[in-house]
């Protein structure tokens, strides 16, 4: 936890708001493909070049999967079975939660401390996801850029979960392991926690009494 994290005033913080992936599920692309290719500099390759971070961000960001997938063949020929691998594949990619982080959630809960979360996810991919995730159930509100068709960074994701979730952006803590994001809602105006592990966060809301 960076000493900039920590808010002048603690006692703001009316509502937690959570990233998703790498806060409160792990997330690792290369997971289903290290299943699929057995070559460790072919695995480099394909997840450094086709299936990349960047080109899921464009579904994550709304783009049409179909369409993606097409492209994406058309671009690197002989590479079918797995590029549709990531399309019905995909919760393959998650190998679990992070840990400590489920808990917290259930706590903050527990001391009936409005939750949200803005998530880079893909419509469809988070609706596979969420069904089978019950502790989401607590969240008030969940922001999802698949089907709002704006990602975070951007302003206007934060801003959209402003007006849905009913607070000011200073009584919100948003909690992210993404440092871009970070900087954009800060600069927006909430409160934020740049995300490293679970007990950096829980000395966090700890210090903010809100555990």
């Amino acid at each position: 936890m960076s000493a900039v994290d920590l808010p002048v005033q603690v006692a703001s913080v009316r509502a937690v708001v959570f990233d998703v992936g790498r806060v409160l599920v792990q997330w690792d692309m290369r997971r289903l493909f290290a299943k699929l290719i057995d070559d460790p500099a072919r695995l480099d390759w394909f997840c450094g070049t086709v299936v990349t971070e960047e080109w899921h961000a464009r579904h994550d960001a709304g783009c049409d999967l179909g369409e993606l997938i097409a492209a994406r063949k058309a671009e690197f020929p002989g590479h079918d079975d797995l590029i549709d691998a990531y399309a019905t594949r995909f919760l393959e990619t998650i190998p679990g939660n992070v840990p400590g982080s489920h808990a917290i959630v259930r706590e903050l809960a527990a001391r009936q401390v409005p939750l949200f979360a803005i998530t880079n996810f893909a419509s469809a991919f988070w609706r596979e996801y969420r069904a089978g995730e019950p502790l989401f159930d607590l969240f008030g509100d969940v922001v999802v850029s698949g089907d709002e068709k704006l990602a975070k960074p951007d302003a206007r994701i934060f801003q959209l979960a402003a007006r849905r979730f009913g607070h000011e952006p200073g009584a919100m803590l948003f909690i992210d392991d993404n440092a871009a994001n970070i900087a954009a809602a800060r600069d927006l105006g909430w409160q934020v926690h740049h995300f490293q592990d679970a007990a950096g966060l829980r000395a966090d809301l700890e210090a903010r009494d809100l555990l």
